[in-house]
């Protein structure tokens, strides 16, 4: 028999992500029975409202899951792999945000939009795992062009906001622009190089080949969620001094040839795609325009004359809401409907 509510823990709750799935739970009418905000000792005590409630939030412990249903990881990795199993062994489904899981093969990495059945193996580890930010409003533009053409190579440039690198990231944009402004002494703590009004072509560490680690990651997640382990795929990922919201340039290759036309006609039927596209009117993604949107927007759809079946996309969301939150509680929608 199917419970009418589900208790729910969030893990790393005052975060810009756990916000995020708190103000999503609440505004899709989650059936939340008990709502356990969980982060650590630094945070807790903080009171938090949610459906007209003030939660208070505790401290994360070996025993913080007893009880719980569905448990939101946004914590980091090393959180994720001391607690997550934790969670699963007190009776949880585990939804996490980090990069821990993401490539195990038996742990789903799941876009709802784009590959929901995975969700069903998820028994396997009691752990379902959201991609990266990056990767998920990029395949969900994807994955309509690759069911109607088969992708044979892609071709993505981010243009990443300061919020993939959490509140204190953002912080720094605003102050530095602040001092930079005003002549006061710019201070550079989780940027390398100043991030006001400049582009830093880095983002994770870097690996002894040249990419880095958030390169990779796009690369591997998105082979995965296509089950397209062969796609011929790079990326080059740009820390961008925006607050909130990625924006994607993506060049791709199909088998079969599209046209421009032919590719805007598919994703205006898209699931989770919002078609912004008559240049003729000013009229394409902004990061601005993405904000508390669930959708990812795309335009600036063209031919690429220089290979045979090429097509140019923009694509942009909402990186803490459709690029985690909303993702993570859209799984969770689907996992209360069909399987637990």
């Amino acid at each position: 028999m199917k419970k009418e509510k589900y208790n729910v823990a969030v893990v790393g709750a005052t975060g810009a992500v756990g916000e995020q799935m708190r103000e999503v739970l609440q505004e899709r009418l989650f059936p939340v029975g008990e709502l356990r905000l969980l982060a650590s000792e630094r945070s807790a005590g903080q009171v938090l409202e949610f459906q007209g409630k003030q939660i208070r939030v505790a401290v994360l412990r070996e025993d913080s899951f007893k009880g719980i249903d569905i448990a939101l990881f946004s914590a980091g990795g090393t959180v994720s792999d001391t607690f997550a199993p934790l969670a699963v062994a007190a009776g949880a489904a585990v939804i996490d945000n980090t990069a821990r899981f993401r490539m195990e093969p038996d742990v789903p990495l799941v876009v709802p939009e784009v590959n929901s059945g995975e969700i069903a193996k998820y028994k396997s580890r009691g752990i379902i795992a959201n991609p990266n930010c990056s990767t998920i409003q990029l395949v969900v533009a994807l994955k309509p062009i690759h069911d109607a053409a088969r992708l044979k190579r892609v071709v993505v440039s981010t243009y990443q906001s300061t919020s993939g690198a959490g509140r204190k990231a953002m912080e720094e944009l605003s102050q530095q622009t602040v001092a930079l402004l005003s002549g006061k002494e710019l201070k550079k703590e989780k940027f390398p190089h100043q991030i006001a009004f400049n582009c830093i072509p880095h983002i994770d560490i870097f690996f002894p080949d040249g990419y880095t680690k958030e390169e990779m990651k796009m690369i591997d997640e998105t082979r995965k969620i296509l089950d397209a382990p062969s796609l011929r795929m790079t990326a080059t990922c740009v820390r961008v001094p925006v607050f909130c919201g990625h924006s994607e340039s993506v060049n791709v290759e199909t088998e079969k040839k599209l046209t421009a036309k032919d590719v805007k006609a598919i994703l205006r039927e898209a699931p989770g795609v919002l078609l912004c596209d008559e240049p003729e009117k000013n009229v394409y993604p902004m990061p601005l325009d993405s904000v508390g949107k669930d959708a990812t927007l795309v335009g600036r759809i063209r031919e690429d004359d220089s290979v045979p079946n090429g097509i140019n996309l923009w694509v942009v969301a909402d990186n803490l809401r459709k690029g985690a939150a909303l993702n993570a509680v859209q799984i969770a929608e689907i996992l209360i409907r069909d399987y637990i």
